[in-house]
């Protein structure tokens, strides 16, 4: 085989498009089967073809200067959208030097279509641009909630929706055993329902939501799957209304030091939507709600220790409270006439009601007018608080309370509001929760230290249970113990009630 023919079989089997074109008329001259093939002629067909006509209108000015290097002996060299037989376009990578066809001095090029490639790389690009817009957004979210020192549940979900697009969505917080919504976003059906309270009946259901840290994706909710029957076994009765019209959940837990504050619950209408990409984006969010939860608590906290309460909170609680329980010995003392004269014996029962509200209300306005004073819980009794706390305590839930007390002495001012807010709190949760009906304190001054237990009859809870979670009052007592350098104790069992005891040793004190 002589050089001619070599160069004929190569020109023939290459896979590349190989064309000669005349650089006067700039047309094809003579094209090899691929370059034919991959715009969709016959050889015959695509010869004499403009150049014009095989690229796109928006890549032909690239095309301004290929006879002008041609003739100058340079090599031409481009990318470019080129137009098939049939109007579809595909992406052609341009490489031509000068070369002399028939004694005519013509354009030789090397065409390669990498429309693959290109592609690729704008696919590429494109998923670069769309993390760089989700970090941006991230970043922005990230501020926002940050500056927010009042926790805003709503702004939370509405901050998600940025980058995770949901049917339904519900921001939850953990309270003792039950989950209660925040916020809700979806349909007027589902914000109406608010709040959504769903109970976790054990120690697994938190363990379960919990999760390791980790979010939980349930491709389609109404399947068998372990994941989607206890999904559906918590969202029932008023939390079933987030079910509806949806296919794909997501649970996203709130975790801040291992402790779970709650969780935020996604929905969408599409089977197996939450994709692993948008779980990682929900927990990188779910995390920074996290912070914006502790940090909230953590401002709250401080002005508490600043001013040890607001003053709006006081007269709510004055409205509450003692308007509440003067609102009742009002009614009882406008009746009592008529009821004297036709029930005597009511009438001497309503009397000990009428007593125990007024006393009540003396006792709650004493404790409100400690609370705008801050240095009447250092200067006054810890025992004459305690009573305070028990009469007010009485008169707003109707609950006895023995206060007793044995030895006398003092202790640290840190140590006494410790002290009084731990039993505060403790009193707080027993008329939420406890179902109770006597309580006790016992408040006990000994020469080491001090010992206060606050004790109730009422339905008690398993402590073991409150992990890996434990309770938001319980834990806020625990801090309190410990930064007054005491130490707090808590007994319960179901039915069998719950003792917290507080015990301050004076070698602790520093």
């Amino acid at each position: 085989m002589d050089a001619d023919q070599l160069y004929s079989k190569i020109f023939e089997t290459a896979c590349d498009g190989v064309l000669i074109t005349d650089l006067e008329s700039v047309s094809v001259l003579i094209a090899n089967p691929a370059a034919a093939a991959m715009h969709g002629y016959t050889q015959e067909t695509f010869r004499g073809l403009q150049l014009t006509s095989l690229v796109h209108a928006d890549s032909q000015p690239g095309f301004s200067r290929f006879v002008e290097l041609i003739n100058q002996g340079g090599q031409f060299e481009t990318l470019a959208e080129h137009v098939r037989r049939d109007d579809s376009l595909f992406s052609v990578e341009w490489r031509a030097v000068a070369f002399t066809y028939q004694g005519r001095k013509c354009a030789l090029a090397l065409l390669r279509d990498v429309s693959r490639r290109v592609k690729a790389e704008d696919r590429f690009q494109q998923r670069i641009g769309v993390r760089a817009n989700e970090q941006s957004i991230l970043l922005e979210i990230s501020k926002t909630l940050a500056s927010e020192l009042d926790l805003q549940p709503g702004l939370i979900l509405d901050q998600m929706g940025r980058l995770i697009k949901y049917t339904h969505a519900g921001l939850f917080t953990l309270d003792d055993s039950t989950l209660v919504a925040l916020a809700v976003r979806g349909t007027d059906e589902l914000e109406k329902s608010m709040p959504v309270r769903i109970q976790l009946n054990g120690k697994r259901y938190l363990e379960a939501l919990f999760n390791g840290h980790s979010p939980i994706r349930i491709a389609d909710l109404w399947s068998d799957e372990p994941s989607a029957k206890f999904l559906r076994s918590l969202l029932q009765d008023e939390a079933s209304v987030m079910l509806e019209g949806v296919q794909s959940w997501m649970w996203v837990p709130l975790v801040a030091k291992q402790r779970l504050l709650g969780g935020i619950g996604i929905a969408y209408t599409a089977r197996s939507y939450f994709t692993p990409h948008l779980a990682n984006l929900a927990m990188t969010i779910a995390n920074l709600a996290a912070v914006a939860i502790v940090n909230a608590e953590l401002y709250e906290h401080a002005q508490e220790l600043a001013a040890l309460q607001e003053r709006q909170r006081l007269a709510r609680n004055l409205h509450d409270a003692v308007n509440q329980s003067l609102f009742s010995a009002g009614l009882i003392a406008e009746v009592l006439p008529r009821i004297w004269e036709k029930e005597p014996e009511q009438a001497r029962r309503s009397l000990k009601d009428l007593r125990r509200l007024i006393r009540g209300a003396l006792a709650e306005m004493r404790s409100l007018l400690a609370e705008l004073r801050p240095s009447t819980l250092i200067d006054t009794e810890l025992s004459d608080l305690l009573r305070q706390l028990g009469n007010a305590f009485t008169g707003r839930t109707g609950i006895p309370v023995a206060v007793t007390v044995s030895g006398a002495g003092s202790v640290p001012a840190d140590v006494q509001v410790a002290a009084y807010r731990i039993c505060q709190e403790g009193m707080n949760n027993i008329a939420k929760h406890a179902r109770a009906s006597n309580v006790s304190i016992d408040l006990r001054f000994e020469s080491t230290g001090l010992e206060l237990c606050l004790k109730d009859d009422g339905c008690g809870f398993v402590t073991s249970e409150l992990t890996p979670t434990g309770s938001f009052g319980l834990s806020m007592m625990r801090e309190r113990a410990e930064a007054a350098g005491a130490v707090l104790t808590v007994s319960s069992q179901p039915e069998k009630g719950t003792e917290i005891i507080l015990r301050w040793d004076r070698q602790e004190e520093s």
